[in-house]
């Protein structure tokens, strides 16, 4: 299958060279040629897989130069370092309500589903397109992203990985899960500023033809561990169609019954594998996009305008805090009919002016698919209160988000379907301010959080958490936004 640029001027021939690539030359996000179908009998025939088995099924569709057998063994390894070898288990909470929990594997996040096979599917990408440089992973993190790619990546041969994250920007256990991170392949260093300023950076490295020349001489390409690349995005496919078949061997679907999904949305990735997942013949009936206070995706939705030009601030969801959604690309792409000229028009405007606008057909095709709304701060701290109260059941801070704006997307629209909710991390990742919404208040010690936390909800404290506080800080260094070039030049002559 051929992959092509959003921007119409960059196209490669398959699946492998896209992921090893990671960004088109143009500047564009390869997209495929077309999508791949999956019936509704390979659906139900996913009822009788294990996690590894769907995944395998479902990626292959797209990555054909890919062994099966091959791809069905890093399946199985990458998977095997999740609980109970599921990526993506699901949780009932009432008759129409569903929590997909994919923050069972090594750091805690939903990014592991994507990042425990992305190494695979990297450097056999890299073989299969003949590429036989050392590999520079460079990645920008609003938190979750960078501790999942060095765990990922650490170690790994042939490849080198370096995160910026923003210095003030994430959680406490997110800092310290990339600054202790092991590994003699490995790079973390602060930003001065926000999320979009540490994606802005890498961007601009990737697109730099001089910065590429100088580091072929010395060896070395680029690739990346975003969702900007096709090998982050396609994993994430899989768990939607592991939901839907979940759903149906639990007999709380039937065949071809439509269901809905609420997406927690930051830089759109997950949310669009979901988009991807309908295209290939899932029965979606929405994917609701949840905000929290930096709402640029709602009004997007609300008024077909993307307009980035407005307050940044600063949450308790922190992976969420993001203005500029590079994953939306692609999305607009085929809202356009593919219409590369027009895509590569817009994403000039929205670097030039910090927006631009859709044409009423395309607002209309939007609509069809797709809800949105937003949660405040403290709307998500009285959710996570109240369903504890509730139910029992601890939210983090992200999915709290999703879970109040499902229950305005149920109020506002009646829609009755079933609503799969998407949990995207531990809530001990962001135990200050859980606890803090449960208990009323909480102490500044991180850890002091966590056990507390455990004290009140009995829940047991990961290891991957508990385990931090006696490893050793290994990466200090704060940048401003414009010396990222010479931080990864000093990195890699090291």
């Amino acid at each position: 299958m051929k992959f092509i640029s959003t921007r119409g001027r960059s196209q490669v021939d398959c699946a492998a060279t896209a992921i090893a690539k990671g960004l088109a030359d143009d500047g564009g996000l390869f997209v495929p040629q077309s999508f791949p179908t999956i019936s509704m009998d390979d659906i139900t025939k996913m009822t009788e897989m294990d996690y590894a088995e769907r995944a395998c099924f479902v990626l292959h569709k797209y990555l054909e130069e890919y062994d099966y057998e091959d791809l069905l063994t890093a399946c199985k390894n990458s998977y095997s370092k999740f609980e109970d070898n599921d990526g993506a288990p699901l949780v009932k909470i009432d008759d129409k309500r569903f929590i997909m929990e994919l923050f069972h594997g090594p750091t805690l996040a939903f990014k592991d589903v994507a990042l425990t096979l992305l190494p695979y599917l990297l450097r056999k990408g890299c073989d299969l397109s003949g590429i036989k440089e050392e590999v520079l992973i460079l990645v920008a993190t609003s938190g979750d992203t960078g501790k999942a790619a060095l765990e990922g990546f650490k170690d790994a041969k042939g490849i080198k990985v370096m995160v910026f994250f923003p210095s003030e920007g994430v959680s406490d256990m997110q800092k310290m899960q990339m600054t202790t991170q092991e590994g003699d392949n490995v790079n973390v260093v602060a930003v001065e500023g926000n999320f979009d300023d540490c994606q802005t950076a890498v961007k601009k490295i990737f697109t730099s033809k001089e910065i590429a020349s100088d580091l072929l001489k010395k060896g070395i390409v680029l690739s990346s561990a975003n969702s900007m690349n096709f090998g982050r995005l396609a994993p994430q496919i899989t768990y939607y169609f592991s939901a839907y078949a979940d759903l149906l061997s639990s007999g709380e679907i039937k065949p071809n019954d439509k269901v809905n999904f609420v997406v927690p949305t930051g830089n759109f990735g997950n949310i669009l594998a979901g988009y991807y997942a309908k295209q290939m013949g899932l029965p979606i009936d929405k994917l609701v996009c949840a905000s929290n206070s930096n709402n640029v995706l709602t009004e997007f939705f609300a008024n077909g305008t993307y307009d980035a030009n407005r307050e940044f601030f600063k949450t308790v969801s922190p992976s969420m805090d993001i203005l500029i959604s590079s994953n939306l690309e692609r999305l607009v792409f085929e809202l356009s009919n593919r219409d590369f000229e027009l895509t590569d028009k817009r994403m000039a405007e929205l670097k030039e002016t910090g927006k631009y606008s859709l044409k009423d057909d395309e607002k209309k095709k939007l609509d069809a698919d797709f809800f949105a709304d937003y949660c405040d701060e403290e709307e998500c701290l009285q959710t996570i209160g109240e369903v504890f109260d509730e139910y029992g059941y601890v939210l983090d801070t992200h999915t709290a988000v999703a879970y109040d704006v499902a229950m305005n997307f149920i109020d506002y629209t009646k829609n009755q379907k079933p609503v799969v909710i998407l949990s995207t991390a531990s809530p001990y990742k962001f135990a200050h301010d859980v606890l803090r919404a449960i208990n009323g208040n909480a102490p500044t010690d991180a850890f002091k959080c966590a056990y507390k936390l455990n004290e009140q909800t009995a829940n047991p404290i990961p290891y991957q958490i508990s385990q931090l506080k006696t490893k050793e800080k290994r990466f200090n260094k704060v940048i401003n936004k414009n010396d990222t070039v010479s931080a990864v030049m000093e990195f890699i002559e090291q």
